[in-house]
């Protein structure tokens, strides 16, 4: 039983690590605060909002960008394509 205890502790913190702050390519090119030169972010998305889309209440249709915030500085980068978490 307390192999299985253990088991779920592991998968636990591995699950809140891939969660969190991490480091990231776009492009094949590693991304880096360009105010602090930072390299670990916080992975978001935000909606890209259209005036048309927005006005009828069809948000949800907008295209969506991934969002990345510097965990030193704060700083937020916006991608539209797809990034890639690094180790």
């Amino acid at each position: 039983m307390s192999d299985f205890v253990e088991g779920l502790k592991r998968g636990a913190k591995a699950f809140k690590s891939a969660l969190g702050p991490s480091r990231y390519e776009a492009g094949n090119i590693k991304v880096i605060c360009p105010h602090c030169q930072n390299d670990i972010f916080d992975e978001g998305s935000a909606q890209l909002n259209t005036a048309g889309a927005s006005l009828l209440n069809l948000d949800w249709l907008n295209k969506s960008a991934k969002i990345l915030e510097c965990t030193k500085c704060g700083l937020i980068q916006w991608f539209g394509k797809s990034l890639e978490k690094i180790n």
